[in-house]
């Protein structure tokens, strides 16, 4: 994997392969940045990455120069792989928090300005991400929560949906909380 953009553009990260992960991959990534370039200006966003896996997004937004990222896994190599790679990179604006997501998420009390989740594409949870963030208000006026999925979800009858992508086999459903 590597860093599209940014102040580490071009930085190649090997994940050690015992890691319990499915990284998104770099022609996905690169598709869903340049989808968020038209919608953010990243340098004083606060980003949530749930199911953070090895940190490959997360080091994007890192590399990008937002304000705080906050990273969140519940597995003990992949927090520790993701600590260990961003201090290598020299990321002062990223948090490694390890956690079940679906306990972070209902105990949480900060809000977000995007938050992105890859969970597993069976796990249960995925169906349930944009009303747990819906509900507890986790979002910022227009923020945004991206999630990673396979084709069998649809979320377009969700009220915060705005926009599905499709690369290869990564699907990315978009959702925006609506300045009010």
């Amino acid at each position: 994997m590597r860093i599209i953009s940014g102040k580490n553009r071009g930085r190649r990260i090997t994940a050690p392969a015992n890691l319990p992960v499915r990284p998104t991959t770099d022609m996905a990534k690169e598709s869903l940045f340049n989808i968020l370039n038209n919608l953010v200006d990243f340098m004083d966003l606060e980003i949530l990455d749930l199911f953070a896996g090895t940190g490959n997004i997360s080091y994007e937004f890192a590399s990008r120069g937002c304000k705080a990222i906050t990273s969140v896994d519940i597995d003990f190599h992949c927090t520790r792989f993701i600590v260990e790679t961003s201090e290598k990179l020299n990321f002062k604006n990223l948090k490694v928090i390890r956690s079940d997501a679906e306990r972070f998420l209902n105990n949480a009390w900060t809000k977000w300005d995007i938050v992105f989740a890859d969970p597993p594409y069976t796990m249960e949870i995925i169906d349930f991400i944009p009303k747990i963030i819906h509900d507890r208000d986790l979002l910022n006026p227009d923020g945004l929560l991206v999630i990673e999925h396979n084709e069998t979800k649809d979320f377009s009858n969700h009220e915060d949906f705005f926009n599905h992508r499709k690369y290869g086999k990564v699907n990315f459903s978009f959702f925006r909380n609506e300045a009010k």
